[in-house]
């Protein structure tokens, strides 16, 4: 655990919070300002700043999880869709800098949107990436 982390502290149950689901690695949590009625944050309990350092077990354990309470949330919440999202980095949206994910359930009239403007790239763009960052 960090000292200087509020998700240190939340996960950990130094900060009151409204938890929906603990484990030994993990504690879920209600998003304090969520986008959705539902809205909650995986949070590991040891601290990790982003997914470049969790483990990969953790992160193994981090998506189980996030399948296990999407089923759970849409069910009890009658969500009609499911945004699962993990920001990394300031330019990627992250404004915590202890990893988390969110699971924001989604209705037909929640006024929110998530997306991107899709690119066009040529032929010898996508081989250019393609070769970049194959395994």
């Amino acid at each position: 655990m960090k000292d200087d982390c509020i998700f240190c502290k939340l996960a950990n149950g130094i900060i009151p919070t409204n938890v929906v689901y603990e484990d030994d690695d993990f504690t879920v949590i209600l998003d304090a300002g969520p986008a959705t009625r539902g809205h909650s944050l995986i949070i590991p309990k040891e601290h990790y700043a982003n997914i470049y350092e969790l483990p990969e077990e953790l992160a193994g354990k981090t998506f189980k999880l996030a399948k296990r309470l999407a089923s759970h949330i849409t069910e009890k919440t009658g969500a009609e869709g499911f945004n699962i999202v993990q920001n990394n980095g300031e330019l990627a949206g992250q404004t915590v800098f202890h990893f988390h994910m969110h699971l924001i359930p989604r209705y037909s009239d929640d006024g929110q949107t998530l997306g991107w403007k899709p690119g066009k790239p040529s032929d010898d763009e996508l081989k250019d990436v393609l070769d970049t960052i194959s395994l």
